[in-house]
């Protein structure tokens, strides 16, 4: 029987998913290569000039980043020179080979679909945890189809309909995530003027409004308010959404959208800040209790059934 260390044995379990995951996968066989890499004494450097790599090559590898996981010939050169044992291959370029099977969203057209947002949509899709706050709309996950559609019209208000439709269909096939048996973790702060602020019409949010009640009942979801009345909240001034993996190795990762592209945070340092924002964030507001009594009082005062 071949011998198998701790990081080949967590691995295999990734290798009978039924769904895709090329984002997690990549990332996967870029940590494994790094602790390999490693392992050997070797820098970065050393490993990308032994074997012809340029060290922005090598780095790309190993953190995960890009359309397509790594060749396997390239995979290969590396597990040669770090002396890798013929079953830890094994099990590596296995991996390998699920990370190059599509995943639902690397399917939709790129216009739809940029890289920085394909990214995103696939570390969700991967996420054990996602930590969001918002200080304008509903978080994605957690909106309906006309709320969704309201917002689309909102940031893209010459959009022909037919790319709105599209654009709902996509992020309605997001929230699918969140029914899955397997379903991340989400936790969600919003900031009030959220719920205030009407998008589509009032009934769009008493919809919506009663979505989210919905959902934060649900136990892998919580949802807390900051209220308006809370002047000195440490709120930022951007949305946040921290991704957490969940126990092998890899780095939790920091997401910041802007108007047309987006930062990603890995380096702990940096993560470790948005964290303990977060954490502040989520003691400033309601607690989940007292946010659902407001998100019940507010639908129910602001957009009363007709």
């Amino acid at each position: 029987m071949p011998f198998e260390s701790p990081r080949t044995s967590r691995l295999e379990s990734y290798l009978d998913g039924t769904e895709p995951a090329p984002t997690l996968l990549k990332m996967l066989v870029g940590v494994q290569l790094a602790g390999f890499r490693e392992d050997a004494g070797l820098s970065q450097d050393q490993a990308a000039r032994a074997v012809g790599f340029s060290g922005a090559k090598l780095s790309r590898i190993e953190s995960g980043k890009g359309r397509r996981p790594p060749t396997e010939d390239d995979v290969r050169k590396l597990l040669d020179l770090y002396g890798t044992g013929e079953h830890e291959a094994s099990v590596l370029l296995r991996l390998l080979q699920r990370a190059g099977e599509p995943g639902w969203w690397q399917r939709y057209d790129k216009r739809l679909m940029p890289e920085w947002f394909e990214r995103l949509v696939g570390l969700q899709e991967a996420a054990a945890t996602i930590r969001t706050f918002e200080i304008q709309y509903v978080p994605g996950l957690l909106q309906t189809p006309a709320y969704a559609r309201a917002v689309v019209e909102r940031g893209l208000p010459n959009a022909p309909s037919a790319e709105v439709q599209r654009r709902v269909d996509l992020r309605m096939r997001r929230t699918q995530l969140l029914h899955r048996t397997d379903a991340p973790r989400l936790w969600a702060v919003l900031d009030e003027s959220v719920l205030l602020r009407v998008l589509g019409s009032r009934q769009v949010m008493r919809e919506q409004l009663a979505h989210l009640i919905e959902m934060a009942q649900r136990p892998h979801i919580t949802v807390q308010v900051v209220p308006l009345d809370v002047t000195n909240a440490s709120a930022p001034a951007i949305p946040i959404t921290y991704l957490r993996f969940g126990g092998l190795d890899l780095p939790d990762v920091v997401y910041l959208e802007h108007i047309r592209s987006a930062n990603f945070l890995e380096d702990r340092d940096e993560t470790e800040e948005y964290r303990l924002a977060l954490d502040r964030l989520a003691d400033e507001a309601l607690q989940p209790r007292a946010s659902l009594t407001l998100l019940r009082d507010t639908m129910e005062s602001r957009y009363p059934a007709s």
